[in-house]
Protein backbone atom coordinates (compact mmCIF):
# COMPACT_ATOMS: atom_id res chain seq x y z
CA UNK A 1 0.00 0.00 0.00
CA UNK A 2 2.81 2.38 0.88
CA UNK A 3 4.48 1.83 -2.49
CA UNK A 4 1.25 2.35 -4.43
CA UNK A 5 0.30 5.55 -2.61
CA UNK A 6 3.86 6.89 -2.81
CA UNK A 7 4.05 6.14 -6.54
CA UNK A 8 0.74 7.90 -7.15
CA UNK A 9 1.96 10.95 -5.26
CA UNK A 10 5.12 10.99 -7.39
CA UNK A 11 2.97 11.02 -10.52
CA UNK A 12 3.28 7.37 -11.48
CA UNK A 13 -0.04 5.53 -11.78
CA UNK A 14 -0.13 2.55 -9.43
CA UNK A 15 -2.55 0.11 -7.91
CA UNK A 16 -2.15 -2.01 -4.80
CA UNK A 17 -2.93 -5.71 -4.78
CA UNK A 18 -3.59 -7.32 -1.39
CA UNK A 19 -4.65 -10.74 -0.27
CA UNK A 20 -7.90 -11.04 1.64
CA UNK A 21 -6.00 -11.55 4.89
CA UNK A 22 -4.45 -8.07 4.69
CA UNK A 23 -7.42 -5.92 3.66
CA UNK A 24 -7.81 -4.27 7.05
CA UNK A 25 -4.06 -3.56 7.22
CA UNK A 26 -4.14 -2.04 3.72
CA UNK A 27 -7.11 0.16 4.64
CA UNK A 28 -5.37 1.28 7.82
CA UNK A 29 -2.16 2.04 5.92
CA UNK A 30 -3.99 4.08 3.29
CA UNK A 31 -5.56 6.13 6.09
CA UNK A 32 -2.20 6.63 7.80
CA UNK A 33 -0.71 7.75 4.48
CA UNK A 34 -3.45 10.34 4.06
CA UNK A 35 -5.23 8.48 1.27
CA UNK A 36 -8.45 7.23 2.91
CA UNK A 37 -10.60 5.21 0.56
CA UNK A 38 -7.66 4.34 -1.71
CA UNK A 39 -8.94 1.49 -3.85
CA UNK A 40 -6.95 -1.69 -4.35
CA UNK A 41 -7.47 -5.15 -5.79
CA UNK A 42 -8.03 -8.06 -3.41
CA UNK A 43 -7.18 -11.67 -4.17
CA UNK A 44 -7.74 -14.77 -2.04
CA UNK A 45 -5.22 -15.66 0.63
CA UNK A 46 -2.82 -17.47 0.71
CA UNK A 47 -0.52 -17.00 -2.25
CA UNK A 48 2.70 -18.68 -1.10
CA UNK A 49 1.22 -22.17 -0.87
CA UNK A 50 -0.96 -21.93 -3.99
CA UNK A 51 -0.42 -24.35 -6.85
CA UNK A 52 0.49 -23.13 -10.33
CA UNK A 53 -3.14 -23.52 -11.39
CA UNK A 54 -4.37 -21.59 -8.37
CA UNK A 55 -1.84 -18.83 -9.05
CA UNK A 56 -2.93 -18.63 -12.68
CA UNK A 57 -6.55 -18.28 -11.54
CA UNK A 58 -5.58 -15.58 -9.02
CA UNK A 59 -3.69 -13.73 -11.76
CA UNK A 60 -6.70 -13.82 -14.09
CA UNK A 61 -8.94 -12.55 -11.31
CA UNK A 62 -6.61 -9.71 -10.36
CA UNK A 63 -6.37 -8.56 -13.99
CA UNK A 64 -10.16 -8.32 -14.06
CA UNK A 65 -10.17 -6.42 -10.75
CA UNK A 66 -7.50 -4.00 -11.94
CA UNK A 67 -9.42 -3.44 -15.16
CA UNK A 68 -12.50 -2.65 -13.09
CA UNK A 69 -10.63 -0.26 -10.79
CA UNK A 70 -8.77 1.59 -13.53
CA UNK A 71 -11.43 1.81 -16.20
CA UNK A 72 -14.64 1.97 -14.22
CA UNK A 73 -13.84 3.78 -10.97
Amino acid sequence: MHDAVSSERAGTPALGVMTSRFVSAAELMSNVLGAPGYKFAVIDHPVSSASDTELANKAKKVVELIDELILRS
